[in-house]
């Protein structure tokens, strides 16, 4: 079913032996048949096969130490629409197996979220961009593709975009994520300290990640590139955070243009993302607590509050996570643990909850 919307990889793409211990001697392909994905957990698609060739390149002649991980190429989209991403992505998450999505355009980041609607209605989206794709005042025909997402009938239960940068972003944007409960980390506060984000990202269901995001110095081929950005081992930070974590099960890295990569800077940025994330998926410690058998728990009582708060530890991880104190509907009883940090805790502990974490109880009002 899956070569319905799929277009094999190039074989001039594989006409050398890669060196053993390189990604390019380790992955299964598909070049003249699918493999065979009973044991595959992370895939590799390309939206725009120019773009994902030029990535590929680059990502196959890198190290492969990843032991636990089984990894396929998939080639590429035989058409860049809605109709054959969709089913696409959603028939490998319904399969088990994680999409890691190489893409030219930003725009993706729609049918990447209506393939999780399909599997799941309730989903935490987070996207790393320069700009935000939503505006209250204009239409998705005008470039904004969160606009159907955020304001539709779609049950988004949660958006964080992480490095926004001011300038680009009209005030009345994060006016409406204030409204809705919705987290917003601009981009200064983002680089004052990245282990911060971490408990954002790991709350995510879907990670988009745009190059975009990035400084130009560190990721020239984009349109409307920036000075001002993450740098590249920032970006790959975040690419490794997304894969450690459990809950996430498809990944997108969008906006590369290999027309404008004179050196090859970008595409070489744009597979170290790819890279650091499989590292992350790699490390995965299976600590989303599915059940409490692994973690310890933490009550903290509040004056200013009727209820405790409850806190939970993993013993493998030491990662946090804060029990919502209210009930909730069993739709989205997999959003109740709320990632947190250390620092959460001890706030707490001297009588203080984070207004993050207080926005997060009212999303289940």
């Amino acid at each position: 079913m899956l070569d319905n919307w799929l277009k094999p990889l190039d074989g001039k793409l594989l006409h050398k032996n890669f060196e053993k211990g390189k990604i390019g001697s380790r992955l299964q392909f598909f070049v003249d048949k699918l493999p065979d994905l009973k044991k595959a957990q992370v895939a590799i698609i390309g939206i725009g096969e120019e773009e994902a060739n030029e990535v590929r390149k680059v990502l196959y002649n890198m190290t492969f130490p990843f032991s636990k991980l089984k990894v396929a190429d998939l080639g590429n989209l035989r058409k860049e629409e809605n109709t054959f991403i969709i089913p696409l992505i959603q028939e490998l998450i319904e399969g088990g197996i994680c999409p890691v999505i190489i893409g030219h355009d930003g725009k993706f980041t729609q049918a990447q979220f209506f393939a999780h609607h399909a599997c799941q209605p309730s989903v935490n989206l987070v996207e790393v961009k320069e700009r935000i794709g939503y505006h209250p005042k204009k239409s998705e025909m005008d470039g904004y593709y969160l606009n159907p997402i955020l304001e539709g009938e779609y049950r988004l239960f949660h958006f964080t975009t992480i490095g926004s940068q001011s300038h680009f972003v009209d005030e009345s944007v994060y006016q409406f994520l204030d409204n809705c409960y919705f987290d917003y980390i601009r981009l200064g506060k983002a680089k004052s300290n990245m282990a911060d984000l971490e408990p954002f990202i790991r709350d995510a269901d879907m990670l988009s990640i745009h190059l975009s995001a990035l400084k130009y110095a560190d990721a020239p081929a984009i349109s409307n590139a920036s000075p001002s950005g993450f740098f590249s081992e920032e970006a790959c930070l975040i690419s490794r955070y997304a894969g450690m974590n459990d809950k996430l099960t498809s990944i997108g890295f969008y906006g590369f243009q290999s027309q404008l990569d004179t050196d090859g800077l970008a595409a070489q940025t744009m597979a170290q993302m790819v890279w650091y994330f499989l590292d992350g998926f790699n490390n995965r410690q299976s600590d989303f607590p599915a059940s409490m058998d692994q973690l310890v728990e933490y009550i903290v009582d509040l004056k200013d509050y009727d209820e405790q708060f409850t806190f939970w530890k993993s013993n493998k991880t030491g990662r946090w996570w804060l029990q919502v104190p209210t009930k909730t509907i069993k739709k989205i009883q997999r959003h109740r643990l709320i990632p947190c940090s250390h620092k959460d805790y001890l706030e707490a502990s001297n009588g203080e909850i984070p207004n993050r974490l207080i926005n997060a109880f009212k999303r289940f009002n």
